[in-house]
């Protein structure tokens, strides 16, 4: 069924409204959580420095209400971890749904034509906003996530972003960003939209012609394994293009919102790399032959 333009308006709403109290609800835990941490050190305060007179039991006594407070905060802690994760639930179905409004309004030929400048302002806002993943205790980030590369049988969806491989000329082939239109399964084949709509060119690849962007960043806090370590050789996105190069990690993210810092391969500079550049993590991917070169 399509996702109308209202259709899909209403939903936006429900979920909305549903944000709008899950965002009261955490507060209350919050404010749940403040006041039994406050009560757990008070009492830590007291099994640590007790009275000079006390008998043993009362010591015991105070040991067991401590214990119970522990318990009481891990529980709460857990509560506001559900209604968090419930939350972000919401926001990435919001995402959702106006990615799939975005892309049947494209078939429908509703395409808007974006300049260059709003094209970079949307691609970095499409990497500060991509989904952060944030695992429970002893699990790793998924596919995807980050430098995890997809599993083998992965096949992109629509609208998903890509790097995809194009000849430019007779001679010359570049790495491009670019947005999956669909998958040919009985081609084993994606048809692919140069992201720069000035190009309007539509490119029919096969798949180790077509490398996933991540779907998700890595909290480098957390999920260290799910970066590219420093020295590792990547395609980047230049920044200000929509072309990707091969690059050198100079510098890992420190935080989730952090970019990399890397170093295009360039035969203009004596040491064959130019000054270092901040690549957002969604624009950084593993390395593949078939690259193009920064001029």
């Amino acid at each position: 069924m399509p996702l109308t333009a209202d259709v899909a308006a209403q939903q936006v709403q429900e979920r909305l409204r549903s944000l709008h109290r899950l965002i009261y609800d955490i507060e209350a835990e919050r404010a749940r959580n403040e006041q039994c941490i406050d009560s757990i050190l008070r009492a830590e305060k007291a099994v640590e420095s007790p009275p000079s007179n006390e008998d043993s039991s009362s010591s015991s006594q105070q040991q067991m209400q401590l214990k119970n407070l522990y318990k009481a905060g891990l529980s709460a802690a857990e509560q506001e971890e559900n209604l968090l994760r419930k939350a972000l639930s919401r926001i990435y179905e919001i995402r959702s749904i106006k990615n799939e409004r975005r892309i049947q309004a494209r078939y429908a030929g509703n395409k808007e034509t974006i300049g260059c400048g709003a094209l970079m302002k949307m691609l970095l806002s499409a990497a500060q906003t991509l989904p952060l993943h944030v695992g429970r205790v002893g699990e790793r980030a998924p596919p995807l996530c980050g430098a995890v590369p997809p599993d083998p049988g992965h096949v992109a969806k629509p609208g998903d972003a890509v790097a995809a491989l194009v000849r430019v000329s007779e001679k010359e082939e570049n790495w491009i960003l670019a947005e999956v239109v669909s998958w040919l399964p009985a081609q084993g084949k994606y048809e692919v939209d140069d992201i720069d709509e000035e190009q309007k060119n539509r490119h029919v690849l096969s798949k180790r012609r077509v490398v996933p962007l991540p779907l998700m960043r890595a909290d480098p806090r957390v999920d260290e394994h799910a970066l590219f370590p420093k020295g590792a050789v990547v395609m980047a996105l230049y920044p200000q293009t929509t072309c990707f190069y091969r690059a050198v990690v100079n510098r890992l993210p420190a935080n989730a919102a952090d970019p990399y810092e890397v170093l295009f391969e360039d035969s203009s500079y004596a040491d064959g790399y130019s000054p270092a550049e901040r690549v957002a993590q969604r624009y950084v991917i593993a390395i593949k032959e078939g690259k193009g070169r920064a001029t």
